[in-house]
């Protein structure tokens, strides 16, 4: 990790825990926010399993905990024996939550899968809460767009839970790339490891087959009997605790299987999830849209293994442009997703990187590069070519996160802050500047993946699909009417179900 002069670090680093402006080396003598009120803030979380437990049990430690909600009534019965929790009024509907304790809560934490989160933050929003909302912010492009607009409208502080947005070493790195300590960005690549969960076509298909449960042939039919029997108790079973129509919610109607959606599958099914791009790109891609300027591409075009336009494909490489801005010209921005799904070595080698970890970020500038082996640019070194490292710039601007422990944890008490502060504008992952845009461009790439429905040989990844261009200010893709897959317009859009409100 690039780091400055480590005397002059740790007085930053001091003098930031308490929230100043600082600059490497040197501090200001301004505080960064004001909290006169000692008073704890109410708080509803939404969704409490997975990612939504830690964010519960960090909003537990600056606010008070009113209501809890899950679809999922075993985890709602297990959440609310926690300490901080066993008070908490217990929901499986986040509308039913809002609405009967919307005069006793100042903060509304969402945390379930992609599909949910825009519904619930906007009424949230829409009651004048504040609210912490999990990445990717939205499944689609207008759902980002319209959380933004609501934001600035009701005035309410906003913030997304990429928490790599309070890691001080990333807050640097932005810094010192506006500085100049690359010069200017020429070129941005990013690579994940992820999925970690399954997403390839034919799933549902395939999802009750003898061969899936362990049968080398099909069996008799006493034995058929046997299994479509056990399975249908498995279903039941599973539909004991889980609301599954609220689990749907603003999504198209489809039958619950156990382990196939519910709790963490759906990551990979194009209903519900945003795939490996949604899941990761809004931490990996946090630094380089802050440093780049990535708003507004204007075209994106990708590759995949193949999908089915129901799961995700296995993995996808995508390319998007951005038009130049004040800062720089032009440039492109690369994806790389799946485990060994990397950019070419002619990329990177040429700044003495030997080998590329599973998960990274490379942004080229006219006098180096900047790579990270961190998904959430914790770790990073700036080279020159030929694989001389690059020195920080001394004095450069830093706003550190107030340390409360973590950076995940740090990430949820900057929105508490700004409540008790009344300024959105504390919140660096707000939806109005940075969380709504973000999700913007991240998103696009998905309706690129879309149109690159058609894989290599046997699980390879095939040619290039058809190009999306774009039309940011808008939201329209403006060469729709020439494009031969169909679909596109409701990646950009959703139709939400009866009951749920987009606009």
């Amino acid at each position: 990790m690039t780091k400055p002069n480590r005397r002059n670090f740790l007085k930053a680093a001091t003098i930031a825990s308490a929230g100043y402006l600082v600059a490497e080396g040197n501090a200001q003598d301004q505080p960064a926010g004001s909290q006169s009120s000692g008073e704890k803030l109410n708080v509803a979380c939404i969704g409490i399993g997975g990612k939504g437990d830690s964010d519960a049990n960090h909003a537990a430690k600056f606010g008070n905990i009113v209501a809890i909600c899950d679809v999922d009534k075993s985890r709602l019965e297990g959440k609310g024996k926690k300490e901080g929790f066993q008070k908490a009024k217990q929901y499986t509907d986040f509308r039913e939550l809002l609405e009967k304790h919307k005069n006793e809560i100042d903060i509304v934490t969402v945390s379930g899968p992609d599909h949910m989160h825009a519904a619930a933050t906007l009424l949230a929003m829409r009651l004048g809460k504040s609210v912490y909302t999990q990445k990717p912010l939205t499944r689609t492009i207008y759902e980002a767009r319209k959380l933004a607009e609501v934001a600035k409208e009701t005035g309410v502080c906003t913030q997304m839970g990429n928490q790599g947005t309070a890691l001080n070493t990333s807050r640097t790195a932005i810094a010192q790339m506006k500085a100049g300590v690359i010069g200017t960005v020429k070129e941005v690549v990013v690579w994940s490891n992820r999925p970690i969960w399954s997403q390839k076509p034919g799933r549902r298909e395939t999802m009750a087959t003898f061969a899936e449960n362990g049968y080398k042939k099909a069996p008799n039919r006493q034995a058929a009997d046997k299994l479509i029997w056990a399975k249908y108790k498995e279903v039941q079973q599973g539909l004991e605790n889980l609301d599954w129509k609220l689990w749907i919610s603003t999504a198209p109607y489809r039958d619950f299987f156990p382990g196939l959606y519910h709790s963490f599958q759906w990551r990979g099914w194009w209903d519900f999830g945003s795939g490996a791009l949604g899941d990761m790109a809004c931490h990996q891609v946090t630094v380089p849209f802050a440093a780049a300027g990535l708003k507004d591409p204007t075209w994106v075009r990708a590759k995949s293994t193949g999908h089915d336009f129901d799961s995700f494909p296995a993995s996808s490489i995508i390319e998007f442009e951005f038009p130049a801005n004040a800062e720089r010209g032009k440039i492109p921005f690369w994806w790389y997703d799946r485990k060994g799904n990397k950019p070419p070595q002619d990329i990177y080698a040429p700044y003495g990187i030997e080998k590329l970890a599973d998960s990274g970020v490379l942004i080229i500038g006219d006098k180096g590069a900047f790579y990270s082996s961190d998904d959430y640019c914790g770790r990073y070194e700036f080279f020159a070519k030929g694989g001389t490292k690059i020195e920080p710039l001394p004095n450069v601007e830093v706003e550190f996160a107030e340390n409360k422990g973590d950076f995940d944890t740090n990430n949820m008490y900057e929105l508490f802050r700004a409540v008790k502060a009344k300024d959105p504008k504390i919140c660096k992952s707000n939806f109005i500047d940075r969380a709504g845009p973000l999700t913007e461009t991240i998103l696009l790439g998905n309706l690129a993946v879309w149109a690159a429905a058609e894989g290599g040989a046997n699980g390879s990844i095939g040619n290039w699909g058809e190009k999306i261009e774009w039309d940011a200010k808008n939201l329209q893709v403006t060469n729709l009417s020439s494009l031969k897959t169909p679909g596109v317009q409701e990646l950009v859009k959703p139709v939400y179900s009866d009951g749920y409100r987009l606009d």
